[in-house]
């Protein structure tokens, strides 16, 4: 799993200029575009997707605010380095996944969860509503209901940690849930157990989360919810 790509299809784009940005973004990240590369003409690249200028300059731009081009008077587009690309946009994340991820990039996801989710789990202790803690409850208990290697289950996870960032009650941890979704998607996909051992003890692991929360226990809170986030990772085979 070092090396190995695996890749996560992502939903189709709804609109032309959102289908060019993602197509051209994907080739950007998969490296067909090399950073400092310039990209082909208007004219050119009008023909190869079959739409006109105004929605290629549409998508150009979507890729600009995204950090990932860069337009400049008389040199053209060209494909901006990877430190300069938004890793936090959703766009961005997704179309990775499009690409193939390995290992590194688990690992990658996993390091910035540790840095935020526990902090958020803690402060949502400390600020938790009655309205925070009935959707806490029910998403524990939607992930309760469903079998571990479904959709639905993946969706409840998510929705339990974007819960959490929500309780937190700071807007900077809930903007976070674009990384969460990412790597949950991708733990789902990669490395689902089967046993239901394993789904219990996930559950259990998130249970504990919820019970700290509704305790106002933050330091109970962070380490549950580092907990979680290593057992995802261990699933994979790695460590931070």
């Amino acid at each position: 799993m070092t090396s190995q790509l695996v890749v996560i299809p992502t939903r189709r784009a709804h609109s032309n200029h959102a289908e060019v940005a993602r197509t051209i973004g994907i080739d950007i990240i998969s490296g067909r575009y090399a950073e400092g590369a310039k990209l082909p003409g208007d004219a050119e690249l009008t023909v190869i997707f079959g739409v006109s200028r105004p929605v290629l300059r549409e998508s150009v731009k979507t890729l600009v605010a995204k950090g990932l081009l860069s337009t400049k008077v008389r040199i053209g587009t060209v494909v901006r380095e990877r430190a300069a690309w938004n890793m936090f946009d959703l766009d961005v994340l997704a179309w990775h996944l499009d690409v193939g991820i390995d290992m590194r990039f688990v690992r990658d996801l996993a390091e910035i969860r540790l840095a935020v989710e526990p902090r958020a789990a803690a402060l949502a202790a400390s600020r938790r509503s009655d309205a925070d803690v009935a959707e806490l409850q029910r998403s524990i208990a939607w992930m309760r209901r469903e079998p571990f290697d479904s959709v639905g289950f993946a969706d409840a996870d998510l929705s339990l940690h974007i819960a959490v960032a929500n309780a937190s009650g700071n807007p900077f941890m809930r903007s976070m849930g674009g990384v969460i979704e990412a790597a949950l998607r991708a733990s789902f996909l990669l490395s689902a157990p089967v046993e239901e051992q394993e789904r219990d003890t996930t559950i259990l692991f998130h249970q504990q989360i919820v019970d700290a929360i509704v305790q106002q226990n933050p330091e109970a809170a962070m380490e549950a919810m580092r907990r979680v986030i290593f057992d995802g990772l261990r699933h994979h085979g790695g460590k931070p």
